[in-house]
């Protein structure tokens, strides 16, 4: 067997180097462009002074998308092909070289790779052209839903700014509403709405004929808030331009709309069809928790369930498991995830277990027992419930058949059923949840430091009365 790392790059040529089963380099490190001809040149090179059929290795680590089409050509040449953790990579390179960094030196790394640790390797397995497809629509969806949050964000500080936080909570309830939508392109600025009034701005409300069934009642309130703002800012105001700031909350609230209207074509004309086409079943949404956009996040990124041998390994591509750190008869408890593998399906197995815990009494009972027995906080103990729904959409697909409700005991249950079992053994009381939160956690910790820094002025206080004695 050969071996060649190939550590790839994005604008410039890609590094690689021969190694044989041992890691002994065969070849100085040389350079490979992205064409099939100098792919070729490299297997061809790979294989001199042996058969003609011997079976090669390539080693890379995921370098944006540029090892995808590499990818592909060197799996058509019936080439085992591993696309390793970056962190593995870098452990590796600080052993061998822990002050240098170097595409040179990370080739030969790579190629180092499956000699130290082949345990650690898994072949790539590349989805189908609609799988894939249907990942990169997932992951155009979650871009658009994350600048939607923030642009919303935005938006509502700059409401609370100028309109003192009663822009929401004293006019209009929801700030994206349609009224508030559209009183943000017409009468943001409150001297504006001052100068118009309650009666002129409720009649050019009707008139838009964007919500027949509001009638403009807030109008009033806006124009009573308009006049604190104007109390506080003074009118003119020195300080604030107001206008510059519709200018600037109209431009956001455009883009929104525009980001808004583009992830719902994406996720009713892409990613719902291409998800119900590739799991005409659509077991994935029997688990509770589970709906059709996150069925297609988990069906796209885990691609073929047979190639994990079992949920151990699941979960270590996951990433949804915590890290250890153990020594003789120590070992640290509350560690961080590793966070291997792909986000997007550790989001949404966070979100979906969030909500399957109330539904599911199995998941209840863990997220329970985190937060009664085990004393974490809320985040921590959805992490176990995700962890859990992983192992549940794993089975679901390898035997593609839908998921049953049960009780911790395996007996079936109906929805009902699991409501009361919930409700009756698995619901955490509110002292718990006060008692684990993160506040409370801080304010221990720093009543704790307080506590010992006084124990250790106090030590100090006495060492020194017994020098002057």
């Amino acid at each position: 067997m050969r071996i060649i790392g190939l550590d790839l790059a994005i604008t410039s040529a890609h590094k690689a180097v021969v190694a044989d089963e041992t890691g002994k380099f065969l070849t100085p490190v040389f350079s490979v462009a992205t064409w099939p001809r100098d792919l070729a040149a490299m297997l061809c090179r790979a294989r001199q002074g042996a058969a003609a059929d011997l079976p090669l290795t390539v080693v890379m680590e995921p370098t944006g998308l540029a090892w995808l089409p590499v990818a592909v050509y060197l799996l058509l040449q019936q080439v085992t092909v591993y696309l390793v953790n970056s962190q593995q990579v870098a452990d590796l390179r600080r052993y061998y070289k822990k002050h240098a960094k170097s595409d040179r030196i990370d080739a030969r790394v790579l190629a180092k790779l499956p000699v130290v640790s082949p345990e650690k390797l898994h072949p790539l397995v590349l989805p189908s052209a609609d799988l894939f497809a249907l990942q990169r629509a997932c992951k155009q969806v979650d871009w658009l839903i994350t600048h939607i949050t923030a642009l919303h964000n935005q938006i509502v500080a700059l409401d609370r700014v100028v309109w003192l936080g009663g822009w929401e909570a004293f006019v209009f309830g929801n700030p994206f509403s349609p009224a508030a939508r559209w009183c943000r392109e017409h009468y943001y600025n409150p001297m504006t709405v001052l100068s118009a009034g309650t009666q002129t701005i409720r009649q050019a409300w009707r008139a838009s004929n964007l919500d027949p069934t509001d009638a403009g009642a807030w109008a009033r309130l806006l124009v009573a808030l308009a006049k604190q703002v104007v109390a506080l800012y003074g009118n003119p105001s020195s300080h604030v331009d107001f206008g510059a700031l519709q200018a600037e909350v109209n431009l956001k609230q455009k883009w929104m709309a525009q980001f808004e209207a583009d992830r719902d074509h994406w996720r009713l004309e892409v990613v719902r069809p291409l998800y119900r086409r590739l799991h005409p079943s659509r077991n994935l949404e029997t688990l509770k928790g589970v709906g059709q956009d996150s069925a297609a996040v988990f069906l796209s990124f885990i691609g073929d369930p047979k190639r994990f041998p079992n949920g151990r390994v699941f979960r270590g591509w996951s990433g949804l498991v915590p890290r250890s750190a153990q020594s003789a008869e120590s070992e640290a408890k509350g560690l961080h995830i590793s966070q291997a593998g792909p986000d997007l399906p550790k989001k949404y197995a966070f979100l979906d277990g969030d909500v399957g815990r109330r539904w599911d009494p199995q998941l209840a009972k863990i997220y329970y027992d985190q937060m009664v027995h085990y004393g974490k906080h809320h985040t921590q103990a959805v992490v176990a419930v995700a962890t859990h729904l992983l192992d549940r959409i794993l089975v679901v697909l390898q035997e593609d058949r839908p998921y049953e409700l049960r009780d911790v005991d395996g007996t079936p249950v109906t929805v009902e059923q699991a409501q009361r079992i919930i409700a009756e053994k698995y619901t955490v009381p509110d002292d718990v949840r006060q008692r684990n939160n993160r506040r409370a956690r801080r304010a221990r910790a720093e009543v704790q430091a307080e506590r010992q820094h006084a124990r250790r002025e106090k030590r100090k206080g006495k060492s020194a009365s017994f020098v002057r004695g």
